[in-house]
């Protein structure tokens, strides 16, 4: 036997036999740990994002959006040399325009030492006939105690969710308050809000905020939706320890519901938290409307009928109301599809609005 063959199979058995000693996963229900971003606790399941109160005086289509857990986040800390996810997800729904491990993935980040959220990996979302999905991000870690994060997919729901780690190894709460529990943003809007169409579930705005200004970001965006129901209104009013709301409706409004609904909307929000600073964020003026002569005359109405109404609420009240122009708010390379983001398109938006919500939160 030559010494090349030998050396070969040595090392095919050593390889084997750290494969054996390998020890087993135990998995961990993520409410024992604690659960970020979201802003109602009287849910009708774990992951939603809107109070079970509410059901009766919404349509089907906003009910049905806000079961998907887009935004809301799972912090631990463990010293485990593997970390890895098991869920089960509420309809493994898939779309064309947008990539699976934005739609039903989870992202895990790990903090380095200088408080710097840093992306470890995806799990790619192959769902069984049963809906669950597993994964291990990464192994071979050096085994000290450190603090991570998974976020959970942006157009689909979970029923239940558990971090994997090995069975040895010690997780727990987190140790670091990142994001800071005394500070907290609440974004209401649309489609493009919720996630459509990050390419993974860390890279929607909401989220990308939360890491940048270290607060809790909820994320009220909600395909098809977002239209200023009074109804939303009040419920938003009953977040308790919300810092600031942004308003983001105008993409899913027609210049009609901009012109009757904002003052109405933003009003009863206000009356309800007066101390509560809120920013209006006009529409995206979408790339191809430079081209497209109805787009082009008509996205601007709608700008125009709800700054009417932000100039009519300031002249009122001058105190906690901002506004966010649609100018610089994207990038033109930014969308998918026209009008729903890319990652590009999010950060974009995101480092638009930072500068006045680092302002706002401190």
């Amino acid at each position: 036997m030559s010494l090349l063959l030998a050396a070969m199979m040595m090392l095919g058995s050593n390889v084997t036999a750290q494969e054996k000693k390998q020890e087993p996963l135990k998995y961990v229900n993520a409410q024992e740990l604690r659960i970020i971003n979201k802003g109602f606790t009287d849910t009708n399941a774990d992951y939603t994002r809107l109070p079970s109160w509410i059901e009766d005086s919404i349509r089907p289509g906003l009910w049905n959006r806000a079961q998907c857990s887009a935004g809301i986040g799972i912090r631990f800390a463990t010293n485990s040399k593997r970390v890895g996810v098991k869920y089960h997800l509420l309809w493994n729904t898939h779309m064309l325009h947008m990539a699976d491990t934005g739609l039903k993935g989870t992202d895990l980040y790990r903090l380095s030492d200088d408080g710097v959220w840093e992306y470890v990996n995806t799990n790619r979302p192959n769902a069984d006939d049963e809906k669950m999905c597993e994964k291990i991000y990464v192994e071979n870690l050096a085994g000290d105690m450190r603090e991570f994060m998974i976020y959970l997919p942006l157009y689909d729901g979970v029923t239940d969710i558990y971090v994997s780690v090995d069975s040895s190894a010690t997780i727990q709460k987190p140790q670091v308050d990142s994001p800071r529990v005394s500070k907290k943003i609440v974004m209401y809007g649309t489609s493009i809000l919720q996630g459509g169409c990050a390419s993974r579930t860390g890279m929607v705005a909401t989220s990308m905020l939360q890491r940048d200004l270290n607060c809790e970001v909820v994320n009220l965006g909600f395909s098809g939706e977002g239209k200023m129901d009074m109804v939303m209104a009040r419920a938003m009013a009953q977040i308790a320890d919300a810092d600031v709301y942004v308003l983001d409706p105008i993409p899913n409004c027609t210049e009609m519901m901009c012109d009757t609904l904002t003052y109405g909307f933003v009003k009863c929000l206000r009356e309800l938290r007066p101390d509560v600073p809120i920013v209006m964020v006009e529409g995206q003026m979408y790339p191809y409307a430079k081209f497209d002569s109805y787009f082009g005359n008509y996205l601007p109405k709608k700008n125009a009928a709800y700054r009417k109404n932000y100039e009519k609420l300031k002249k009122e009240n001058p105190k906690n109301l901002y506004y966010v122009t649609c100018k610089d708010l994207i990038d033109d390379e930014g969308t998918v599809d026209g009008i729903h983001l890319t990652d590009l398109g999010f950060r974009h938006y995101a480092n638009h609005l930072k500068p006045l919500l680092k302002k706002l939160i401190k």
